[in-house]
């Protein structure tokens, strides 16, 4: 688990430098001050959890259990359905993909409470 998901961290975290500068440079012009705020809420929370999965990808030898990797497998669901579709609202517009968006925040709750579950336990497999 570890090393795939130190880099899927890694991963997640880098894209959010990459679409925070295509947002900053990029989009500032074409986009609302509403579209590009709701476009930077997508990049903070990726950038977040990208460094939230490596943290448990790092934890994950001294917590060693399925609720260790569930956590880390939520939070890259969440960032996904989140952070994607506030991006895609952002570039479309289409404003009832909003309505997706807390599917992925329950998502991020979920994951965080599975890493609180594993650390209370121990590490011991659930």
């Amino acid at each position: 688990m570890q090393n795939r998901y130190i880099g899927i961290g890694a991963l997640i975290a880098g894209l959010a430098v990459a679409f925070g500068a295509f947002g900053a440079h990029a989009l500032k012009e074409s986009l609302s001050d509403h579209y590009l705020e709701v476009f930077e809420t997508g990049v903070r929370y990726q950038m977040y959890h990208g460094l939230g999965i490596l943290i448990i990808a790092l934890l994950s030898q001294r917590l060693p259990s399925k609720l260790t990797l569930w956590s880390a497998r939520l939070l890259l669901i969440g960032t996904v359905v989140f952070s994607g579709s506030l991006y895609i609202l952002a570039l479309s517009g289409v404003d009832w993909l909003g309505a997706i968006t807390p599917l992925g925040g329950v998502a991020f709750l979920a994951g965080w409470a599975c890493l609180f579950l594993a650390a209370w336990r121990g590490g011991r497999s659930s």
